[in-house]
């Protein structure tokens, strides 16, 4: 690296912490950390990370850069996760069963994540440690997850009400351009066109540019929500994954043999309860009664 991509790479990552400085505190002012909280320490994290490493990167004692290099790294793919589903959250915040869908699919989705990681770091060549290799494959996922994130916003936006002047839509489209320049030049980077240093560069200066766009959002007024291009639609996903949570119970032969017993059952006792159109006969008229049949006998 010659010297004069040494020095722009170190005012980009110079720059990056006090963007997310000042971004921190216009979310902080504008009381947007309550609804985006993940999001506020996710801009805290890497500030804090910056502050940790980069004095230790200017020593240039690479043995003690590594562990915070890598345990920040870790940190960033965890908390970058989280403020997905915190964006996902959001979006659906109108749908409950679908918001509780996507977060039992963002948990397995964490677990899968985690589990390839794993795979991956021990089925590759061990020219590297194998935790650098599970950290790597963890990082690219989350960004596969975000670029999808941002892509899927852009499809479904009207569908769903979401305006694309949303906080929301534009943490999500900083994340979603700079994942896409990173999972770019790294594939870039892995096929032999771009060295390491053009791959560190581009990935800096596509992370100031979803600091940009995170900024302009933060300080332009809020966007509500939008009425859906087709509600209707939106409605019967959310009543039909609302039917698989709670069926109704089928009918069954007990039940309606139940209120066959109950419907005769009641019916007997009003039989009972009602007078007899027909009484029976008292002594006194069953007495002339019968001395008439006895006269009647008498003149014969």
């Amino acid at each position: 690296m010659n010297l004069h991509s040494h020095t722009a790479v170190l005012i980009l990552w110079c720059a990056q912490p006090i963007l997310q400085s000042a971004l921190a505190v216009i979310l902080w002012r504008r009381k947007l950390h309550k609804q985006f909280p993940v999001f506020f320490i996710f801009l805290l994290t890497q500030v804090a990370n910056f502050a940790v490493i980069f004095p230790i990167w200017l020593t240039g004692n690479y043995s003690l850069y590594f562990a915070p290099f890598w345990l920040g790294e870790a940190i960033n793919a965890v908390v970058g996760f989280k403020v997905i589903h915190e964006i996902f959250i959001d979006v659906f915040r109108p749908y409950h069963t679908l918001k509780d869908l996507g977060t039992l699919l963002f948990k397995w989705a964490g677990v899968v994540m985690l589990l390839v990681s794993v795979v991956v770091a021990f089925s590759n060549s061990f020219d590297q440690s194998p935790l650098i290799h599970a950290l790597t494959t963890l990082q690219r996922s989350v960004r596969i997850v975000q670029l999808g994130l941002i892509l899927f916003l852009l499809l479904f936006s009207r569908f769903l009400g979401v305006s694309r002047k949303q906080i929301s839509f534009g943490i999500s489209l900083g994340f979603g351009l700079f994942a896409g320049a990173e999972l770019m030049m790294y594939a870039l980077n892995s096929g032999g066109y771009v060295k390491q240093s053009q791959m560190d560069q581009t990935d800096m200066i596509a992370y100031l540019v979803a600091v940009f766009i995170w900024l302009g959002y933060s300080v332009s007024r809020q966007a509500v929500r939008v009425a859906g291009l087709n509600p209707l639609q939106t409605q019967r996903w959310e009543q039909g994954l609302a039917d698989l949570q709670h069926p109704e119970v089928s009918d069954s032969l007990i039940p309606m043999f139940e209120g066959m017993v109950e419907r005769a059952f009641s019916r007997s006792s009003t039989l009972e309860s009602a007078p007899d159109p027909f009484p029976p006969a008292s002594d006194s008229s069953s007495r002339r009664v019968n001395s008439a049949a006895v006269g009647s006998k008498t003149r014969l």
